[in-house]
């Protein structure tokens, strides 16, 4: 069993909780670790400890600050196997999904290696007869990531890297449910020689959250999960003063016309509902059809959810693994039974599953509801796990209005081989990040993460430019030098 331990100021200590939170490999049932979980006290020494570190950083030329960056994606990329068995035996995913996540996290780290063209800041010169104007960007501060289980590896990528090129020092809090992953990461930064204080982790759950929310020396809190708790991450930092982008939950629909390509469809669609066990926040959750699409798409769904490979992640031929725990199992069954009490069909039930060899997991099959009703409360409600609900309309129109009652916003795509028909999604559905033949709509590294509506609260998203904004403040110079104050020579 591994010691979780948190990294203060260039050191490895260990935590003064006196609770802990079990870390069990959720397809072997085999009990890892024991999260700590830190409160105020540790949160305290990780913030003094970036405060401190904080003026000599952000004096740091950005060029010499990306080359720490440069070392750490070779070490990422070095070491990428490892940190991908890692998450697989304490996320669940499979090893192929769990190294396109850092693949992801790689990404951000190169983009992030250009802060010293992106953080460029503007002049403008004879605003005034001899006055000009210059605007330029300073680091925010003390920032701090509150990380997701269900991508441990990727999404403290999403802001780590470019808070660092940008000046600031920085806190990470892992998930309490995988913190094996970034103690291999941290591992791995500490090879990179950053000065101490720079970048640092706490371990823990709400204590230590509450606590980066309400310290007074951090600027600025970034956060995914589950729109409740995004709600509550936005209100209380917003309210102590602090920059916050918090992505929340998401019910992803996605549409099918009669003209998609439908055997390539089908196939995306089911990656995208059942990849990563449906535990992410682009994944699809809703698959519309439009007219005569419905019964060739419902045939065809049924059987890619049926023929899907169930295991361990690190087996070979495994397409999908477990869900992250036993108390996500029961929700996500209990959920599927609501659905089939409001009239949903249970064409492919994925409820009970028991997987030879691993008895102790926590699996759940793919699982289709078919004609699920608009006003009911499983069209309505994140399950986060591998069941997908089918609807059923008549025309594009009626297809494009169901996609934007949703109070959701994070993603929503469209099947077609009709240019008009793109372009009229893309433009009207309400969604921040849309797809076209697409079942992950994943932006690039150089774009934003954009979700809309109920999926996010904040202004300025992860990833790209976005980040750079997000992690530093622009500063206004208007000077003046007046001819006859200069020396003469």
């Amino acid at each position: 069993m591994q010691k979780i331990l948190n990294y203060i100021n260039g050191v490895w200590v260990e935590s003064k909780a006196s609770e802990f939170n079990d870390v069990v490999n959720p397809a072997t049932g085999e009990w890892m670790a024991k999260t700590p979980l830190c409160g105020k006290v540790d949160v305290e020494a990780a913030a003094q400890a970036a405060a401190a570190a904080f003026p000599a950083w952000r004096q740091t030329p950005a060029q010499d600050r990306v080359q720490y960056l440069f070392k750490l994606k070779y070490l990422l990329d070095a070491n990428i196997d490892e940190i991908s068995r890692t998450i697989v035996m304490e996320c669940g995913k499979t090893f192929e999904e769990a190294k396109a996540e850092m693949r992801r996290a790689i990404e951000n780290t190169e983009v992030a290696c250009g802060i010293p063209l992106m953080s460029q800041g503007v002049i403008s010169e004879d605003i005034a007869p001899g006055i000009d104007e210059i605007m330029i960007r300073q680091p925010v501060g003390v920032c701090a990531t509150i990380a997701p289980f269900n991508f441990p590896g990727m999404i403290p990528f999403w802001y780590l890297p470019y808070a660092l090129a940008c000046g600031n020092t920085y806190i990470v809090k892992p998930s309490e449910k995988v913190p094996l992953t970034m103690q291999l990461i941290f591992k791995l930064i500490e090879q990179i020689g950053l000065p101490k204080g720079v970048i640092n982790m706490v371990n823990g759950a709400k204590d230590a959250v509450d606590g980066l929310l309400t310290h007074p020396a951090i600027r600025a809190v970034t956060f995914v999960g589950s729109t409740p708790v995004a709600r509550y991450i936005y209100s209380t930092a917003a309210a102590h003063g602090k920059r916050v982008q918090a992505q929340g939950g998401a019910k992803n629909p996605v549409v099918v016309l009669p003209d998609a390509d439908m055997e390539m469809a089908v196939k995306i669609i089911a990656d995208s509902a059942f990849g990563c066990a449906g535990q992410r926040c682009l994944a699809v959750s809703l698959a519309v059809t439009v007219a005569e699409a419905r019964d060739t798409f419902m045939e065809m769904i049924c059987d890619a959810a049926q023929s899907r490979v169930v295991g361990y992640g690190l087996d070979a031929g495994v397409q999908m693994g477990p869900v992250i725990n036993q108390q996500s199992k029961t929700r996500i069954e209990q959920l599927i039974g609501l659905g089939s009490q409001e009239g949903a069909a249970l064409p492919v039930d994925g409820r009970g599953a028991v997987i030879k060899g691993y008895e102790k997991g926590t699996f759940v099959r793919p699982t289709i509801l078919a004609n699920v009703l608009p006003d009911s409360e499983i069209a309505r409600t994140e399950i986060f796990g591998p069941a997908l609900g089918l609807m059923h309309v008549d025309t594009i129109d009626e297809a494009i209005e169901l996609v934007n009652r949703g109070v959701y916003g994070n993603q929503a795509s469209l099947f077609t081989s009709s240019g008009n028909a793109a372009r009229r999604f893309r433009y009207e559905a309400e969604a921040g990040n849309i797809g076209i033949n697409i079942g992950v709509a994943a932006p690039m590294a150089f774009f934003p993460f954009s979700g809309w509506k109920e999926s996010f609260f904040g202004d300025l998203h992860g990833q790209g430019m976005d980040a750079v904004e997000f992690f530093t403040q622009k500063k206004v110079v208007i000077e003046r030098w007046p001819k006859e104050w200069s020396r003469k020579f």
